[in-house]
């Protein structure tokens, strides 16, 4: 059986810990699925909603409150992998014994390293948070200095710079307990930012790195099979939304670049999904890429569904 990375979409965890506290159970079961297979799985998702809530809490009572500090968004990140892991793993574990599968599952909070001179640092473009009205949003840029801007016709949300991953740090873990048959939750929310200091220090840098690039990075260091990049559709589609919609059983490398260039994927929903998928699957021969919803992953892996992308 294959070794699968599976990149967890925000529509399966929700928007309020209440919310994800449902979806969960609903999201452990396709995973699940795919364990009982007899596929490695190691589980990487997004954190977008909620690492905006928690610093959006932080500073508003630091405003309101003396007593209450400003949070670094580095830490608030560390805060969202620990809280959505928590209930990951939990829903899980019960799905995985319901079935009488005996395997333990973990989440290691994870950090990656990016490059204080990537030049994302002078150009925020990653949304988070939740969305907003244009008014919400320039009230708010009024007040905290913050970048909002509109994302998919869905409202104005904040954006902060979002960096390349170098590596992953805690990967050796991860390795570890993925070869010794351990179901692992890693990397979440593209993980915790961190730049290397000159005494093999690391430092929480204010940024967020996409999920999916995340995913790439750490799919690429434990040499995967497939990378699963889960989403709210079935299949990747061109002229998205339209009439003349056409969804996509397969890609080659150069179909897929050939797609972006005549621009038919949203910038901050599928196209970063697409370039982490092309970025993989270059990396080394024999490997795919899988884009479909969650609840298709089972069939996506026997190749009934989704939108491979191959070389």
């Amino acid at each position: 059986m294959s070794k699968i990375l599976i990149a967890l979409g925000g529509n399966a965890l929700g928007n309020t810990p209440q919310e994800q506290l449902q979806l969960v159970q609903g999201s452990a079961k396709p995973i699940v699925d795919l364990i009982e297979q007899g596929h490695d799985v190691i589980i990487a998702h997004g954190n977008g909603p909620q690492v905006g809530a928690i610093n959006l809490a932080f500073e508003n009572g630091a405003r309101e409150h003396a007593n209450v500090p400003s949070m670094p968004f580095a830490e608030c990140g560390a805060m969202s992998q620990g809280y959505i892991g928590y209930h990951l793993q939990n829903a899980i574990r019960e799905e995985l014994l319901n079935r009488s599968i005996n395997k333990l599952v973990t989440t290691i909070v994870s950090q990656v390293v990016v490059d204080r001179k990537d030049p994302a640092f002078q150009h925020p473009t990653k949304p988070i948070g939740s969305f907003y009205s244009k008014e919400e949003a320039e009230k708010l840029m009024a007040e905290t200095g913050d970048t909002y801007v509109e994302d998919s016709n869905r409202g104005y949300r904040r954006v902060i710079p979002s960096p390349a991953p170098i590596k992953v740090v805690e990967k050796d873990i991860i390795e570890d307990l993925a070869n010794a048959g351990r179901i692992v939750i890693a990397a979440g929310g593209g993980g915790i930012p961190v730049a290397e200091d000159d005494n093999h220090g690391l430092v929480g840098v204010e940024a967020v790195i996409d999920k999916d690039s995340a995913s790439k990075c750490l799919a690429d260091e434990l040499d995967v099979d497939f990378l699963f990049i889960l989403t709210a559709v079935e299949k990747i589609a061109i002229n998205f939304g339209k009439p003349n919609q056409q969804d996509l059983d397969q890609l080659s490398i150069e179909e897929a670049e050939r797609l972006i260039e005549e621009e038919h994927f949203a910038p901050g929903s599928m196209l970063p999904k697409v370039e982490a998928a092309i970025q993989f699957v270059s990396g080394k021969d024999g490997r795919r890429s899988i884009i479909t919803s969650l609840e298709k992953a089972k069939d996506a892996v026997l190749g009934k569904t989704g939108t491979i992308i191959s070389k």
